[in-house]
């Protein structure tokens, strides 16, 4: 497959914070918690517009002040702070299996986000994907790989010679209030 984005796997950030209601208050320590150049998907979905559009305008000014790049899930308005693009869009797109992975890279999409590697809190009882059958689904595709799903800074380090650019998390970045990761 032909690459689209050749430079962005440099450009991307390694480390994600995947952001909702469960976390409540503590969502920021979690931003707190990432290190500077990483990125943040603002998702709540369950938030009534105008909460979700101020608590957007918020963490807009967050992650703008602490060089974290910004994606939004979901399809709604949130105002006119910047974000660097929509989740589910031509920046990233969630996979679940290798179709899925082909279609995204097909339509344009320039990262992967590939789950469940691990059980999570998420998704109790899924199927994961462990990390042999995260290898057969990544290989020879031309789009940098994160993995979500149980996911922390040491597991990802352990799935970098399968190809992963980076690893997200909700309860990794929510269960401390800074955690020693390198830059």
């Amino acid at each position: 497959m032909r690459r689209r984005h050749p430079s962005l796997a440099t450009e991307l950030p390694r480390r994600w914070l995947m952001t909702d209601e469960r976390l409540g208050e503590g969502l920021w320590d979690a931003l707190a918690a990432l290190p500077k150049g990483s990125g943040v998907i603002l998702r709540h979905y369950a938030l009534p517009p105008p909460e979700r559009r101020a608590l957007f305008a918020r963490v807009a000014r967050l992650t703008r002040r602490r060089n974290l790049m910004l994606v939004v899930a979901g399809t709604d308005r949130l105002g006119h702070a910047p974000a660097h693009g929509r989740h589910r869009s031509a920046l990233t797109a969630p996979v679940h299996s290798r179709r899925e992975a082909i279609a995204a890279i097909r339509n344009g999409a320039a990262m992967l986000f590939v789950s469940p590697v691990h059980p999570t809190r998420s998704h109790p009882g899924a199927r994961t994907l462990g990390p042999a059958r995260l290898g057969f689904l990544i290989r020879g595709l031309n789009a940098p790989v994160i993995a979500l799903g149980g996911m922390n800074e040491r597991r990802w380090r352990a799935l970098r010679p399968l190809g992963v650019h980076g690893w997200a998390g909700i309860d990794a970045w929510a269960d401390q209030k800074r955690i020693a990761v390198p830059t």
